[in-house]
């Protein structure tokens, strides 16, 4: 399951985003990454629905060779364009209160992209995050964010599927408590982005080991 695990556009691609990229401002997004830095990545939204969920809340946090440094991460709250849905306020826990101040979508996105750089990106199902950003995004960038991007799942997948393992378990909680990483409160971008961080870490140096 490799292709879960990473996911890194094409250099015909890479040349045809920055083609069609309509802000000259965000070139740095195809420079070389710094060696050794990935940033994990983790939004909160409306619902789970990546055609219409809205974002409410980002938190990143860089990765940079063998430490997190979380002391530099990035998190802010946005404030939506509508109501939150009352259904969705136990998920993530804002109430619009709470979001009322945040940062306009725009900002909160020129912010991120400044913070990711050209960093290749790690989360869990991080495929849903990118749905939802480059939704926002490509209207006014004009593509897709080309950042390479690293599935945590996949890459414990990987590690741990066999003939006599064909079912892994791929819930979060189930993959923490077999890397025997310390489980954060869940629903809060900054703890989510910090547990893929760590599974990615401990995937990366000890690629073999169970």
């Amino acid at each position: 399951m490799s292709w879960l695990a990473h996911f890194r556009p094409s250099g015909w691609l890479r040349q045809q985003q920055r083609r069609r990229l309509r802000r000259p401002e965000y070139a740095f997004l195809f420079a070389p990454p710094p060696a050794q830095e990935w940033v994990s990545l983790d939004c909160e939204t409306t619902s789970l629905d990546p055609k219409t969920a809205e974002i409410i809340s980002i938190a990143a946090v860089r990765i940079q060779g063998p430490r997190i440094a979380l002391a530099e991460h990035f998190s802010v709250l946005i404030r939506p364009s509508g109501a939150l849905d009352p259904k969705s306020i136990p998920i993530h826990g804002l109430r619009a209160q709470d979001v009322a101040q945040g940062l306009a979508l725009p900002d909160a996105l020129a912010q991120l992209l400044a913070f990711i750089g050209s960093r290749p990106l790690v989360g869990y199902y991080l495929e849903f995050d990118l749905a939802v950003l480059n939704r926002q995004l490509k209207p006014w960038l004009g593509i897709n964010l080309p950042n390479p991007a690293i599935e945590v799942s996949g890459l414990y997948y990987d590690k741990m599927v066999s003939a006599y393992n064909p079912e892994v378990d791929l819930r979060l909680a189930s993959i923490l408590a077999q890397l025997q990483l310390p489980t954060l409160p869940r629903h809060d971008p900054l703890n989510d982005a910090l547990m893929a961080a760590m599974i990615f870490q401990k995937l990366r140096k000890n690629p073999n080991s169970n």
